[in-house]
């Protein structure tokens, strides 16, 4: 088919137009329309038209137009995609401002000299900004560019001769930026370049054309308002010195990126689309012929660019890879990390595609800029048959399902719930009334009465005691109506916790006034009413859940998403996510250190909803928390070696040895880390460089940062203790076992195992292990040795209460595993399986098995201990330091337990 036969499939007045104006056009169109154009084909053409006679600015209009009519060709006849369209214009604008930008600088720096930084004394450029979809690379073929010009110094131009004058700074970048805007954009008898908006610079229109880097940083922190970050999370510098631009993203990022969740964002984007439509809508009443608006409309493109840049704004301060500027990237990112489900996010891509398409033909018409179907029906029944559809019903069929199916998931996210009530009777009282007269609390309480409350007097008493302190009053008047909407939500909720309406709100109360100042955990729990109801759950069910939560609100968000809430732990993805995310801040310990805190926390928050849902057994937690201890030690060893600069390997040969509770795979919620260090390098600098990684370990597991805490670390069971060296050698390790160790050492061995570091020096700690464990002993020496142990930790944990102490008292936790060690060390000689670092109770059931003890009472003894775990670990999700209980909830595995230890020490 030749191009003159087109004319008639291609339904684009400008496309004809432009072909008809001159016959070399047909013949170069042709050329063309095979091909994907890009910045070597724009070069290309340019040098051909200027090497005619034509201007920069002439031959530049005469590409941009080629570009164009041949776009709609491959377009219209299914040569190219709306992600080839979208590409080819960005990177055309791209190409113009580069070529303009550097023609327009030799201009000026031969008339007025090079400009010169105050403090850096370096030549200075400027860089040109590519804002909204040109900032996205998915700008539309009648596109205006939004642009902001900045450069990074104040400064004087530096003259080379008498003929040229010296120029401010500011003075040269402002006249290349106003001669740039001129060359592109002005309207001339070969059309425009690109239109060129400014209005997003600093203080728009009223702000100076160009602006220093100083000035920039100074606004954004002084009066950048929230819509300006949704317009700077797309800024993209076109031009300018690497180094310059990697100092401006420092400067934006703080801005547009908090390094919190910021759900604020949700309500600050839904007033700017509040406004959006508004506008809309005036003028579609106005003008009822500019209907179906494909951006700005309902359910239109502008709301799908805001359903993916609200994720990036709240939490693209800590998730680098939701700071893409593309919207379709952006999208297919938040599947990935199930932000939104693949499913939703490919109906969005669908209707993205579908609209941007739309858009691309309803401009093809004219070259015009327009978002809406044209007035006229001939005009519509084109803009459908360019869609392929055989009539206009059929397409507007179609643009409305996918406009409502985009309003749908529009709402989902950005619906206002703020007056919404999270409880589903739909019972609720106005506590706003009774809380602003705290002079006169009946009214409350008869509330809360009403509600439910079984103890009304103390509750209100509380709930006036939180809203009248000084940390509620002195907040501004969103925040406490904010506080006042969720305790609105709350309090319904609190009263069906019959037993512990005092204990959870308490609690819950305790927790506002420490989220107060944080209005973006305020809007959460606004946001999302489920996750308020969670919140309420745990605390209603742990005490230690609560404090959790309190002293690391930046949890909240792990509480909205059902599917990543509810999951099973993928250990692999998890430690994939974790090293990327560590390897992104390489350099910077301060984040590495939070990096770690954060995955830490957000993990244990899953595994503390799936807990307390009684999703997982505590044989199953444990696993689960020790696997994740074991990760995190692994990832931090290797972010400390970093940071050793004199380190004489790129890889230590280091290795992180568990004992006790990790050692042993029974790790809680809140449980210290007992390890050892060992290395194997015969290097003359070997053990000052493991010391200080050790010493940095330590530092990197227990100091309080922003994030919090990641782990208490005893090392205390190293080869001589306290006064031992903080590391030591395989070689030293073995003969200290061999030679010196203590029994009651060899019995901590017997709960020690391979975490974390070199896995070949990890192998010899488990052949040495092994070795110490199965060397034959003097049965009546080590009787005689572990039960002076005993009776040492007996005496140091007395119990003076009517309780029995789950841990320490006779037939408990402590003489279950003493009992254990000791077969272990006794019989591991002639039965080699009993090494095997299978947990307490299978070890039991193993030694009943081989006939070493009852096989009867080992099962008894073994259910006592799966018993005694599983009343401890819901002691310690209320808070409680001692774990103690009735003597009547565990006499018979008590009775058990000592009946074991007679038989066995007589």
């Amino acid at each position: 088919m030749t191009i003159h036969s087109l004319t008639g499939a291609i339904s684009s007045r400008f496309y004809s137009r432009w072909l008809a104006a001159d016959p070399a056009r047909p013949a170069m169109a042709a050329s063309l329309a095979g091909l994907s154009l890009g910045p070597e084909i724009f070069a290309k053409v340019l040098q051909n038209e200027m090497a005619a006679g034509m201007p920069l600015p002439r031959a530049m209009r005469r590409l941009r137009n080629l570009v164009v009519a041949v776009l709609i060709e491959r377009d219209l006849t299914g040569r190219a995609d709306m992600n080839e369209v979208v590409t080819t214009i960005s990177e055309l604008a791209e190409f113009v401002l580069r070529t303009h930008v550097a023609a327009l600088s030799t201009e000026l720096i031969a008339r007025h000299g090079t400009p010169i930084g105050d403090e850096s004394g370096r030549r200075q450029e400027l860089i040109v900004l590519g804002m909204g979809k040109l900032g996205g690379r998915e700008l539309n073929v009648s596109s205006d560019i939004d642009l902001i010009f900045v450069y990074p110094e104040d400064g004087e131009t530096r003259t080379d001769s008498a003929d040229q004058r010296s120029l401010s700074n500011h003075e040269f970048f402002t006249r290349l930026g106003k001669r740039l805007i001129k060359d592109i954009g002005d309207i001339t008898e070969d059309g425009f370049t690109f239109r060129v908006d400014m209005a997003l610079r600093p203080n728009g229109a009223s702000g100076p054309l160009a602006a220093s880097f100083g000035m920039v940083e100074e606004y954004l922190i002084v009066q950048g308002r929230e819509w300006e970050r949704y317009a700077w999370v797309k800024a993209r510098a076109l031009t300018g010195q690497a180094e310059d631009i990697s100092a401006l993203e420092a400067i934006v990022k703080p801005f547009v990126f908090r390094r919190y969740l910021d759900f604020g964002a949700i309500e600050a984007m839904r007033g700017m689309h509040a406004q959006i439509r508004a506008e809309v809508v005036r003028q579609e009443t106005r003008h009822p012929e500019r209907s179906h608006n494909v951006k700005l409309g309902r359910g239109g493109i502008r709301e799908i660019e805001f359903l993916s840049q609200v994720f990036q704004l709240i939490r693209g301060g800590r998730d680098a890879e939701l700071r893409d500027r593309s919207t379709r990237t952006t999208l297919r990112t938040l599947a990935a990390k199930q932000l939104l489900g693949a499913e939703e996010v490919e109906q969005l891509l669908a209707a993205y595609t579908f609209l941007r398409n739309l858009e691309h033909r309803l401009q093809y018409l004219e070259d015009g800029q327009t978002h809406t179907l044209p007035a006229n029906e001939a005009d519509r029944l084109t803009i459908a048959n360019m869609m392929g559809f055989a009539d206009t019903p059929a397409l507007l069929t179609a643009l409305d399902a996918w406009r409502r199916f985009v309003a749908a998931r529009f709402d989902a996210i950005f619906a206002d719930k703020s007056g919404q009530d999270s409880d589903e009777d739909g019972s609720q009282v106005d506590i706003q009334a009774a809380l602003a007269h705290g002079d006169d609390p009946d009214a409350l309480q008869a509330s809360l009465a009403a509600l439910g409350f079984v103890d009304p007097s103390a509750a209100a008493q509380r709930l006036l005691a939180t809203w009248q302190s000084a940390r509620l009053q002195s907040l501004p008047a969103t925040s406490r109506n904010r506080v006042i909407a969720l305790i609105n939500s709350a309090l319904p909720l609190i009263a069906a916790c019959r037993d512990t309406q005092t204990v959870t709100l308490n609690r819950l109360l305790d927790f506002f006034e420490a989220i107060v100042r944080r209005a973006a955990y305020l809007a959460l729990l606004i946001e999302y009413p489920h996750a308020l109801k969670r919140v309420i759950r745990m605390m209603h069910s742990s005490n230690w859940a609560a404090q959790y939560l309190t002293r690391h609100p930046i949890l909240l968000d792990e509480l909205l998403d059902d599917r990543t809430l509810k999951a099973a732990p993928d250990w692999s993805a998890f430690s994939a996510e974790l090293q990327r995310q560590m390897d992104a801040a390489a350099g910077d310990t301060e984040r590495q250190m939070d990096i770690l805190r954060e995955m830490h926390h957000a993990q244990l928050m899953r595994l503390l909803a799936q807990d307390l849902e009684g999703d997982l057994s505590v044989e199953r937690l444990a696993d689960h928390l020790s696997t994740l201890a074991d990760i995190l030690v692994g990832a931090t060893v290797q972010a400390a070696w970093q940071t050793i600069a004199s380190r004489h390997r790129e890889t230590p040969q280091f290795t992180v040895i568990a004992y006790g509770k990790l050692g042993g795979k029974e790790l809680g919620y809140a449980s210290d880390l007992d390890v050892i260090f060992l290395y194997d390098d015969d290097d003359q600098e070997a053990p000052a460089h493991y010391a200080k990684l050790a010493q940095r370990f330590i530092t990197w597991m227990t100091s309080h940062t922003a994030a919090g805490i990641l782990f208490d670390v005893d090392v205390a069971l190293r080869p001589d203790g306290a006064s031992g060296l903080l590391v030591t050698s395989v070689a030293s390790f073995e003969k200290y076992q061999a030679e010196s160790a203590w029994i009651w050492e060899h019995q901590a061995l017997t709960r020690a195992r391979f975490c974390a570091g070199d896995a070949a020096i990890g192998a010899r700690f488990e052949a040495i292990r092994e070795t110490v464990l199965r060397q034959p002993r003097d049965d009546k020496a080590l009787r005689q040795e572990v039960m002076s142990m005993r009776q040492r930790m007996h005496a140091g944990h007395p119990n003076a209460s009517t309780l029995f102490d789950l841990k320490h008292d006779d037939g408990g936790m402590i003489d279950i595993e003493f009992m254990v060690q000791y077969l272990i060390l006794r019989y591991a000689a002639q039965h080699p399986e009993l090494v095997a670092d299978i947990g307490n109770i299978a070890l039991l059931k193993l030694c009943g098995k081989l006939g070493l003890i009852d096989a009867a009472l080992a099962e008894q003894v073994a259910n006592a201990y799966r018993s005694y775990r599983k009343l401890q670990h819901q002691i310690r999700l209320q808070g409680e330091d001692k774990t103690r209980v009735e003597v009547a909830r565990v006499e018979e595995d008590a009775a058990a337990v000592r009946q074991l230890w007679t038989r066995i020490f007589g």
